[in-house]
């Protein structure tokens, strides 16, 4: 039976048509187990992911295999990114008893959702000392039957294991000065001099890091946190990672030194970086870091924005390499030969710059595009050109699949950087961008008591709940969004969504911060996590959200919601601060304030009312609120009793509680504010 058609998952979807007897995760599938006394198979994927199609290939779509699995299983398939609590719940449970983790997820549960049996990806036949997946099921099956106690008794010592791993949220106090300079010095020993980022290989984008270096660097001057913030992005940006013919960024890298990407891109590293390379203009004037944020933002806008208007969640890593073959990077690799078919006499001045080899940096004697450090000079001129050329040879090759559904978070996370990069640049096509998700969100996601969903896709919306990181990183959307185009209803939707976040995920009693709503579908346990993964944490997202619109409104509860939150930071921040980056943002904003402009002008389109309130937007001041209008509008309180000053449009800066003289000049606010 075909269970997985009419989703809205493109993930599900793409399995709808496997010989297993695929269920969506819900009760009527423990149901289904229970009655006829058999495990549950968990298989959890998403639609970018490399080796879950590989698995797929292999397992699902084979018959044998599958008539084994519907005789002696009940096969559950999750989207993550639908699912996100349940993925990351069984996650750690994977994590505790392997010691890793990854995807595809392969968990057995009891009918009673309790897991006793993990592994990722399985091969067909026994290989590098891994079981083949027949084997795991034989294997599985045969417990069940003869060891049944035995099982039982494994999977309720993993659920009590988990019961005891919640969050001690014992101090309240958010860092100060001291944990924020240990988490700079455990970042400086942890950072790579020679290749920038953090660690070894594999090596992921560390956005939220560089985030806090920038807003140290802005609050204390600190030369180090910014040097570290800048080579970074200059290597990642030179690296083959970074997409140089179409812009945008890969999900990763698989060596240390950016070379080699893991070629999925997602959603929500472009829109995360997006963000810092403007953020490293504002602070620099780099026109690296303005290219960058450009080409990215046209990156997400050009590929990944649906007909709806809103954004895709990912491309995919494979695609058809011109015989048939889906393999993984086909689209954006290039051979010598093959710059030669295009480029002609020009083949050579391509290879040279963009770092192709005859023996390739990837596989097959292909290369994937870098500007290596060493370039040399080229004719800007003839490089566009070349550029141009191999990008629209590239556009005849098969490309990537999209998994076109829509993320909220992921959304909230693209408005906001679409909304700043506009702004910055003078580009309002990237702010109506912005504005579109956003109405998208409105329309769709949000329902009349301002609960959100998580997915949508052709405009009809997913079935599932959102969690803690919807709702944050849309209020943070909607909150830049409310600052750049001064339009109050986004700091209204903003404030719904945030009393959902006090009302329905914060515990009372410590402030802790749960990912699930306390009314949300019962897992085996509640999740729960503080660090940052991919994406800034829900729990560190929505303190800064919560801090932002305290200082936007005024409001006690909601300021007070972010310190109690940040408590936690203060704990981790010192000990792991390349996992917890944006809750040292956010503690960066609460030390300086965070700082609170109103500009104020006779109209939103006279002149210097725009100079000043893009100045205004440009500054560095961490976590820095804008408002804009009219001394007599009602759209945000900040602009309450603020006049004009000589009839002319004036500035006001505001911080903890004390408020600067109110200026014309933009250069008096640009040094209130720090920026260019």
């Amino acid at each position: 039976m075909n269970r997985l058609a009419g989703v809205t998952s493109p993930y599900l979807l793409q399995h709808a048509d496997n010989p297993v007897d695929w269920w969506p995760w819900g009760p009527e599938a423990f149901e289904e187990a229970k009655r006829r006394d058999v495990p549950v198979l968990l298989s959890v994927g998403y639609s970018a992911c490399h080796w879950c199609h590989v698995m797929a290939h292999e397992s699902f779509e084979d018959q044998e295999t599958a008539d084994y699995l519907n005789e002696h299983f009940v096969s559950v398939k999750v989207d993550r990114e639908e699912r996100p609590d349940v993925d990351a719940v069984y996650m750690e449970a994977v994590q505790a008893a392997t010691g890793q983790g990854g995807w595809p997820m392969t968990v057995f549960l009891t009918p009673d959702a309790e897991p006793f049996y993990f592994g990722t990806y399985f091969p067909p036949e026994p290989r590098h000392g891994m079981p083949s997946f027949r084997q795991v099921l034989e294997g599985v099956q045969q417990a069940w039957s003869t060891r049944r106690e035995e099982v039982g008794e494994v999977a309720g010592k993993i659920v009590r294991d988990l019961a005891q791993r919640e969050i001690a949220h014992e101090g309240t106090r958010p860092p100060g000065e001291q944990e924020l300079a240990q988490a700079l010095l455990g970042l400086t020993r942890e950072y790579d001099p020679q290749r920038g980022g953090f660690g070894g290989a594999p090596k992921f984008p560390p956005s939220m890091v560089l985030e806090f270096l920038l807003r140290h660097h802005a609050r204390t001057g600190a030369e180090g946190a910014l040097q570290m913030a800048q080579d970074t992005c200059e290597r990642m940006a030179r690296g083959g990672i970074y997409d140089q013919l179409g812009g945008g960024f890969a999900r990763y890298s698989v060596d240390r030194d950016w070379t080699v990407p893991h070629f999925e891109k997602m959603l929500y590293d472009n829109a995360l970086l997006c963000r810092v390379y403007a953020h490293l203009w504002r602070v620099t004037g780099s026109g690296l870091a303005r290219r960058v944020a450009l080409e990215t933002a046209d990156f997400l806008v050009r590929e990944l924005r649906t007909d709806d208007g809103g954004f895709a969640s990912a491309l995919d890593a494979d695609s058809d390499d011109g015989s048939g073959r889906h393999v993984e990077g086909a689209y954006y690799v290039w051979t010598p030969e093959q710059l030669r078919d295009v480029l002609g006499d020009d083949a050579e001045v391509a290879a040279q710059f963009f770092g192709v080899t005859e023996e390739g940096t990837f596989e097959e004697g292909q290369s994937v595009l870098r500007l290596p450090q060493d370039e040399g000079v080229f004719d800007a001129e003839k490089i566009a050109s070349v550029k141009g050329r191999l990008l629209a040879a590239r556009a005849l090759r098969t490309a990537p699949g999209r998994d076109d559904k829509v993320v909220a978070a992921w959304n909230g996370l693209a408005i906001a950087a679409l909304a700043e990069t506009g702004a910055y640049f003078d580009r309002p096509d990237l702010v109506e961008a912005a504005l579109g998700a956003a109405d998208l969100l409105v329309r769709v996601h949000l329902d009349e008591h301002g609960r959100l969903a998580r997915t949508s896709k052709d405009g009809r919306v997913g079935p599932n709940s959102g969690v803690l990181e919807d709702y944050a990183d849309v209020a943070e959307g909607f909150l830049a969004l409310a600052s750049v185009t001064g339009e109050g209803v986004w700091l209204d939707f903003a404030g719904l969504l945030l009393g959902q976040v006090l009302d329905r995920f914060t515990d009372p009693g410590s402030g802790a911060l749960y990912d699930t709503a306390a009314d949300a579908e019962r897992l085996i346990r509640r999740p729960q996590d503080p660090t940052d993964n991919a994406t800034p944490s829900g729990w560190s997202a929505a303190a800064g959200a919560l801090l932002s619109y305290a200082a936007h409104t005024g409001s006690e509860a909601h300021r007070t919601a972010a310190e109690r939150a940040l408590g936690i930071v203060g704990a981790l921040g010192p000990r792991v601060p390349r996992f917890i980056g944006w809750g040292l943002a956010v503690a960066e904003a609460l030390l300086d304030g965070p700082r609170e402009v109103a500009v104020v002008g006779p109209s939103l389109t006279d002149e210097a009312t725009a100079t000043l309130h893009r100045t205004a937007l440009q500054g560095t001041a961490p976590g820095a609120v804008v408002a804009v209008g009219t001394p007599d509008g009602d759209e945000f309180p900040l602009l309450a009793d603020r006049p004009l000053v000589s009839g002319a449009a004036a500035a006001y800066v505001c911080r903890n509680f004390t408020c600067d003289a109110p200026t014309t000049d933009p250069d008096r606010l640009r040094s209130a504010l720090g920026g260019r």
